[in-house]
């Protein structure tokens, strides 16, 4: 459940299709962005009566899946985040959803960890089930295969993190402060948890901070050094509803809200076991507090 954070670079891979627009790399960024498009998955929202207006910069918002595929198994979406953009605000808002958020599985009117809604139904059942949860609409999902992390860090050579509490692991021994990670380093530092003081909260943090990371990485001249590595990386292990103009559209009128973000996470919750399955039970209260604010952040209410 480690390799959380590539989902994000699909978003890098947008921010390198606008800067090298009108080169020889073009065609290359065409052909992996139309390899990665699902265009079975729905369109608009049911909560949305037209979809978004890109070029109008209306506020959109992505579910980023990490999943866990195995051997015989579909897989498991072991991360999963949200993201709400406003361009009007120049902000992002990002929220942590624990994976093991007990909730109502759209498709299969049964209750059950939220992350098993990708195993029994796909990108399709885990998309509606995340918008039920918190009752905003999604507008794009971006699926990623997290075997592929460990490529797309070291193809944006690597990432820097502030890490605000020292720890071991994997023979990694990571200091408090400003650190560099590449892609083996990286999984490491974002699958330590046990050591946490905050526990799966904890990995939660670390995950985002590697994932704005690698936005920034993504959108810098140097990781186009590697373009061909990270493309065929994206190709491999990346699936979204989004069109390659979609892609562009959000490329030029959506990424200055990379300069202002706001991490957002469901604390208040218990764990609670039924029939004797451990679940995190999120505090209603919270949740509705959560879901007012991401519908003001999407101009919804």
């Amino acid at each position: 459940m480690s390799k959380k954070i590539i989902w994000i670079t699909i978003i890098s891979c947008l921010l390198i299709g606008g800067t090298v627009y009108a080169t020889s790399i073009y065609k290359n960024v065409t052909t992996t962005l139309e390899t990665i498009h699902e265009p079975e998955i729905r369109k608009v929202s049911n909560l949305r009566e037209t979809e978004v207006e890109l070029i109008e910069k209306e506020p959109i918002s992505v579910l980023l899946l990490g999943v866990d595929e195995r051997d015989a198994d579909v897989g498991r979406s072991d991360t999963i985040i949200v993201l709400t953009v406003n361009p009007s605000l120049a902000s992002i808002k990002v929220l942590s959803i624990p994976r093991d958020t007990y909730t109502e599985i759209i498709g299969l009117d049964k209750m059950d960890k939220l992350n098993h809604a990708y195993a029994f139904g796909g990108i399709d059942m885990a998309l509606h089930s995340v918008e039920n949860l918190i009752d905003i609409p999604i507008d794009y999902v971006v699926q990623v295969n997290m075997e592929s992390f460990l490529k797309i860090v070291d193809s944006v050579g690597g990432v820097t993190v502030e890490n605000s509490t020292a720890f071991e692991e994997n023979g990694y021994l990571f200091e408090d402060g400003p650190i560099h990670l590449d892609g083996d380093m990286a999984l490491s530092y974002v699958r330590m948890r046990m050591n946490d003081p905050l526990g799966d909260f904890g990995r939660q943090e670390r995950q985002k901070q590697v994932l704005l990371a690698i936005l920034k990485e993504g959108a810098s001249f140097n990781s186009l050094l590697n373009y061909k590595d990270l493309l065929t990386t994206l190709a491999e292990n990346i699936r979204t509803n989004m069109t390659f103009d979609q892609m562009m559209d959000i490329q030029k009128g959506y990424k200055d809200a990379l300069t202002n973000v706001e991490s957002i996470t469901l604390t208040n919750g218990s764990g609670k076991r039924i029939n004797n399955i451990w679940y995190y039970v999120p505090e209603e209260e919270e949740l509705n507090e959560v879901t007012m604010h991401l519908k003001e952040h999407l101009e919804l209410e």
